[in-house]
């Protein structure tokens, strides 16, 4: 077993705006089976995530680990950071210039990270809200790639509800003066439900400050962010999140989705605020029309997008399938 932050360069990129980026660091992180041909699960990180997605400190360890519904006994599990989400706390690393990218360049980057790394097949492709995105990005432009494209609590497209939120988080991230504390009270008002509000806090007081739960809960999530986090870093994330399109400058979605050979796995949450299960089933219905190999799952919670955080026990039961059946033929 081993885990390592390792790194790529990526040399004379363009983006699809057209600005060109000599040398971006790539750093990923390798763990799991030692085996040579162990199936590989690349995993994707939201917008405040990073690479280290299992382990003591991993942002999925519930979902992925020694015995857990993604063994890394049996599977090897890449995941890379986006270039510029801050992880490394880098100010080198940092990009400045936000809109030169969209959600397609980093599944770009990543693509070239995997021909570095000479991998030329994954069992699966699997991300949660912007990851997700960004797999069905690679998906696209590689067909043959994926066996198994999971994306949760995610969409092929920005919807236009999501590209309204992240225009008020741009319009947070640029004017406010407190930028990473406020976008991140109002971004925990899209990641939650209004019930799961009221079963969490019932209305109580904070009585040492003198304020509702509620506010103090959102203060903390805010001040919290800002000890680890990057306005550049936000900034790009929050763009990235709002260019998802598949779609952009192609033809349809049957079109474009048609050539995808793997199995199509949609994991929407009944309660997700941020990206609506009702742009999920709409895709599915789609979809149906011209593949077989699509199937969509629905976590219930009352917590919303944030679900594909807190619900592990409900989405390891969602993908068990997917993963069993490639454990027992090893």
């Amino acid at each position: 077993m081993r885990q390592k932050i390792t790194y790529i360069s990526i040399t004379n990129f363009f983006t699809e705006s057209g600005a060109y980026y000599p040398n971006l660091k790539l750093s990923y992180q390798l763990t799991g089976s030692d085996s040579s041909d162990a199936p590989i699960v690349l995993v994707n990180h939201a917008l405040t995530g990073n690479s280290e997605v299992t382990g003591e400190n991993g942002w999925w360890k519930s979902l992925i680990g020694d015995g857990k519904c993604i063994d890394t006994h049996h599977f090897k599990i890449l995941s890379f950071d986006i270039p510029g989400n801050g992880f490394l706390a880098d100010e080198t690393s940092l990009i400045n210039n936000y809109k030169d990218f969209v959600a397609r360049d980093i599944a770009k980057i990543f693509l070239r990270g995997l021909e570095q790394l000479k991998i030329n097949q994954l069992f699966a492709a699997i991300g949660g809200s912007l990851g997700g995105g960004i797999a069905w990005e690679m998906a696209v432009l590689e067909p043959n790639l994926i066996q198994n494209l999971i994306p949760i609590a995610s969409d092929w497209k920005s919807s236009d509800w999501l590209i309204a939120n992240c225009f008020l988080q741009e319009r947070i991230l640029e004017n406010s003066s407190n930028p990473i504390e406020d976008a991140r009270i109002h971004a925990m008002l899209c990641y939650r439900t209004p019930f799961s509000f009221k079963v969490k806090f019932q209305r109580t007081r904070n009585h040492e400050k003198d304020i509702f739960n509620t506010e103090s809960w959102l203060l903390h999530h805010g001040e919290k962010l800002q000890k680890r986090y990057q306005l550049a870093a936000y900034k790009l994330m929050n763009q990235l999140l709002k260019t998802i399109d598949i779609t952009r400058g192609r033809e349809s979605l049957e079109k474009i989705v048609a050539p995808i050979s793997g199995n199509i796995h949609i994991v929407s949450i009944n309660t997700d605020l941020f990206f609506s299960p009702d742009e999920d089933r709409e895709t599915i219905t789609r979809l149906k029309n011209i593949k077989a190999n699509v199937y969509h799952d629905e976590i219930q919670s009352i917590h919303g997008h944030d679900a594909f955080l807190i619900e592990y026990e409900q989405l390891s039961q969602l993908l068990r399938n997917i993963f069993q059946v490639q454990k027992s033929s090893i």
